[in-house]
């Protein structure tokens, strides 16, 4: 009886510690949203720049984005670029376009974080404040240094990630 109750214990514990080696391989929440983010950006329509988002509140995704052409009119790959002062204006960014999915959908986004592949440019940057949204992730850095300043005088967080690759399967 013995010998099968320390071989119950010892499988257990192997499977434990198995279970211990699986979760450090599994990366924590900031990285597992930012992988999705940078898959939700393979949809981009602009082969200029591909940027994901994604909205997150409690663990569960709300919304996502990317940046594409307004519905229902011609996206880049198809019709080219709308250039002005150097920049694409034919697409909506990721941000917005996520912003935009959880209007339509009576999805509340209030005290949410959003996992974005850039981080937001100005105009989008204010949306985000505007719609509650208290914490940023973001990968690479994009082009406005004013979202630094103005996210601490709003006690929005900032955080840059870089995404990393998914963990290898078991």
């Amino acid at each position: 009886m013995i010998d099968d109750k320390e071989h119950v214990e010892q499988h257990v514990e192997l499977h434990l510690e198995e279970e211990r080696e699986a979760t450090m391989h599994r990366g924590s929440w900031d990285e597992y949203f930012m992988r999705i983010a940078v898959e939700v950006a393979s949809r981009a329509t602009c082969d200029r720049k591909h940027v994901g988002a994604v909205i997150v509140r409690d663990k569960s995704i709300l919304a996502t984005g990317y940046n594409g052409s307004i519905r229902g009119l011609g996206h880049c790959n198809e019709q080219g670029h709308l250039m002005e002062d150097g920049h694409c204006v034919r697409t909506i960014h990721a941000e917005a376009n996520a912003i935009i999915q959880a209007a339509r959908n009576g999805v509340r986004i209030d005290g949410a974080t959003v996992y974005v592949t850039a981080s937001p440019c100005w105009g989008c940057f204010k949306m985000i404040a505007n719609a509650g949204i208290q914490r940023i992730v973001f990968g690479e850095f994009y082009r406005d240094e004013r979202i630094f300043r103005f996210a601490t005088e709003l006690g929005i967080e900032l955080a840059p990630l870089t995404p990393s690759p998914a963990p290898p399967a078991p």
